[in-house]
C-alpha cells in the first residue's frame, strides 16, 4: 500500500507540476476573482487527473488504445476551448477599465470550467496509462492498493493546484490597481494564446 501511495503522488505530482496553458489560466482567474473561486478550479483539474488515474487503473492500455485516435482533434478541442478563455479574460479586464458591469464567475462555474477543460486533454489518460502499465505489467494488483494510487494522484494535483491558487491570490492582493490587474490578465491571455496556438501546431505537425 506504501508503494502505491507513493507511485500516486509522483504520477499527481508529475502531471500537475508542468506549467501550462491551465495552470496559467488558474492563476490568473483566482488573481481576478477570490481565493474561494480559484480553490473551486482547482479541485475542478485535480478531479480531472484523478478520474484519469481511475481509468488508466481500471482500462490501461485498451482505454488509451480508444483514445490515441482521437488524441488530435481533443487537442485541437483543448486549444480552442482555452483561446476562448483568454480572449473572453481580456475582454472582461478590459470592461472593468471602463467600469462596465462584468460577471463574476463562481466557484461552481470556475469548478466545472477546469473540470471539463482538463478532461478533453488526452494528454492526461495516456500519461497514466503510461505510468500503470509500465509499472505493473503482468502482475495482479489488489484493489486497495489501486484505489490508493488514485486517490494519491487526486491528492498530489489538488494540492499543487491548490498552491497555484494561492499564488493567484497572492498576485490579485499586490496588484490592486485596475491598470495591475488589467496588465496581469492581459500578460496572462497572451500567454495561454501562445499556449494553445503551440498546441495546435504540435497537433497539425504529427
Amino acid at each position: 500500500m506504501t508503494g502505491a501511495l507513493v507511485a500516486g503522488l509522483l504520477a499527481g505530482y508529475g502531471i500537475a507540476i508542468p506549467v501550462g496553458a491551465v495552470a496559467t489560466y488558474l492563476v490568473a482567474l483566482t488573481a481576478r476573482t477570490s481565493l474561494r473561486t480559484g480553490l473551486a478550479a482547482s479541485l475542478g483539474v485535480a478531479t480531472a487527473d484523478g478520474v484519469y488515474a481511475l481509468v488508466a487503473v481500471l482500462g490501461g492500455a485498451a482505454i488509451a488504445g480508444l483514445i490515441t485516435p482521437i488524441a488530435g482533434p481533443l487537442r485541437l478541442v483543448s486549444a480552442a476551448i482555452l483561446i476562448g478563455l483568454a480572449v473572453r479574460g481580456a475582454v472582461q479586464a478590459l470592461q472593468k477599465t471602463t467600469t462596465r458591469p462584468v460577471t463574476e464567475i463562481s466557484a461552481g462555474r470556475a469548478y466545472l470550467s477546469l473540470l471539463g477543460i482538463t478532461l478533453v486533454n488526452p494528454t492526461t489518460v495516456v500519461y497514466f496509462t503510461a505510468l500503470v502499465v509500465g509499472d505493473r505489467a503482468g502482475t495482479a494488483v489488489a484493489i486497495t492498493d489501486q484505489a490508493v494510487f488514485v486517490l494519491a494522484a487526486f491528492a498530489a494535483s489538488a494540492s499543487w493546484q491548490a498552491l497555484l491558487a494561492g499564488g493567484g491570490a497572492l498576485l490579485g492582493r499586490v496588484l490592486t490597481g485596475p491598470r495591475g490587474r488589467l496588465v496581469t490578465a492581459l500578460v496572462s491571455s497572451a500567454v495561454i494564446t501562445a499556449l494553445a496556438v503551440r498546441l495546435v501546431a504540435q497537433t497539425v505537425a504529427l
